[in-house]
């Protein structure tokens, strides 16, 4: 499996913990969605599960776990994440159901003899009561049983479970290196510095938009966003649109240019969204709130009300 060019660190520092016999039982992987954080994740469980690895600590990809862990069979490695409910449809929150279930599979012998490996992930969708019985494992871990917790937003984890993590931060790599990288993927260099100009840099979120076509949208979202503050448009017929289709990434297009919008009113520049009448105090709270509905997206409220109630934070003023 190959990593990221700004994953080299990271993995260096966690191969030389395993060598050293310094590696924590519970990892927290965190940091912006876009970063390759599932794909270190996924990397780092095989290669501690390779039975010949190679001397910079991968997987070999060949021997018999390595085939296990590929075809998503291996005994020893778990995964615990978002389930479906009854109705069919996805949960937004890890349940201690699920905990209790992973806690009474790690209190096993592992089947092969070495390491027993539980990937939580989104870990920052733990409910209280699953993130209660998960601390109860964290404080009493099995020999060889390795935790790796994967959170875009590692705030909403207990302080009591962070604390008692071996935290690996991922930071959006230099510009240089998130072009490179694009580039790698066969992605052409004008494109993708247009992309990692609308991701604020962020190398995994650039990639994702220019192979769906989704740039488009920002281009959308930049138009209501000038049509609300110019009140020529109306926050409940947005907010209609918004919930309807794609709503969270329109508010962290809204989101981003907002942010975009403050750095060139700061320069004195002209931003994406020409919003003159707006101050940076007004761009900051807009900007934050944008993010807040982003989060409360993931709750029961009506999508609809979440992004109106962003949207009327703007024109209101």
């Amino acid at each position: 499996m190959t990593l990221a060019n700004w994953h080299a660190e990271p993995w260096r520092k966690l191969v030389a913990r395993r060598t050293q016999d310094r590696l924590a039982h519970a990892l927290l992987l965190c940091g912006a969605e876009g970063l390759g954080k599932r794909a270190f994740a996924d990397a780092f469980a095989a290669a501690l599960l390779c039975q010949q690895p190679h001397a910079d600590g991968r997987a070999c990809g060949e021997c018999r776990t390595c085939r296990l862990v590929q075809a998503g069979s291996h005994p020893d490695l778990v995964r615990v994440s978002l389930e479906l409910r009854d109705d069919g449809k996805p949960r937004t929150e890890i349940i201690v159901d699920q905990i209790r279930a992973l806690s009474e599979r790690l209190g096993m012998t592992p089947q092969f003899g070495g390491w027993q490996i539980a990937l939580i992930d989104p870990a920052d969708a733990l409910n209280v009561a699953a993130a209660n019985a998960l601390l109860k494992t964290l404080e009493e871990p099995t020999p060889a049983t390795l935790l790796a917790l994967v959170a875009d937003a590692p705030s909403r984890l207990p302080a009591t479970i962070r604390s008692r993590c071996q935290r690996i931060e991922f930071r959006v790599p230099t510009r240089s290196e998130a072009q490179d990288w694009l580039v790698a993927q066969d992605i052409d260099a004008k494109s993708a510095a247009s992309a990692l100009d609308a991701s604020g840099g962020n190398p995994g979120l650039a990639l994702g938009w220019v192979q769906s076509g989704d740039l488009a949208t920002r281009d959308d979202v930049a138009k209501d966003l000038r049509n609300l503050c110019a009140g020529k448009a109306s926050a409940v017929d947005v907010a209609n649109r918004w919930s309807k289709a794609e709503a969270e990434s329109r508010l962290w297009f809204a989101a981003m240019l907002l942010q975009t919008e403050a750095q060139a009113k700061a320069r004195g520049a002209a931003g994406p969204l020409a919003v003159a009448r707006a101050s940076l105090t007004d761009l900051a709270a807009w900007f934050e709130r944008a993010n807040l509905a982003r989060t409360q997206l993931r709750g029961p409220l009506r999508p609809e009300l979440v992004v109106l109630e962003a949207l009327s934070a703007i024109t209101a003023r």
